[in-house]
């Protein structure tokens, strides 16, 4: 089993979900501890980051060493890749000061 790293703004963002979608996304967070290769792999800008589909939600995350998740974002398919792309370029900002 691996295990899950949630940062404190997607567990605030679960928090506040419909309870339904909550439901889900709790369900899928289990699938991906349990099989973490089930989302699909990402390309380009977001290689080695993984999307796993919940309804029209998309979970992104990361398969880290020593048998670690890390969740990136959480969003609607419509724009979390773009949120994703944004996220990673201010954290990549952070770690160069």
């Amino acid at each position: 089993m691996y295990w899950l790293i949630v940062p404190k703004e997607i567990q605030e963002l679960i928090r506040k979900m419909h309870p339904d979608l909550k439901k889900k996304v709790k369900a899928s967070l289990g699938i991906i501890m349990s099989e973490p290769s089930s989302g699909k792999a990402l390309m380009d800008e977001l290689s080695g980051l993984r999307s796993f589909r919940v309804s029209f939600f998309r979970i992104i995350y990361r398969i880290a060493d020593a048998g670690r998740i890390e969740l990136v974002a959480i969003g609607p398919r419509k724009r979390i890749y773009e949120e994703t792309t944004r996220i990673l370029r201010r954290r990549k900002r952070g770690s160069d000061k």
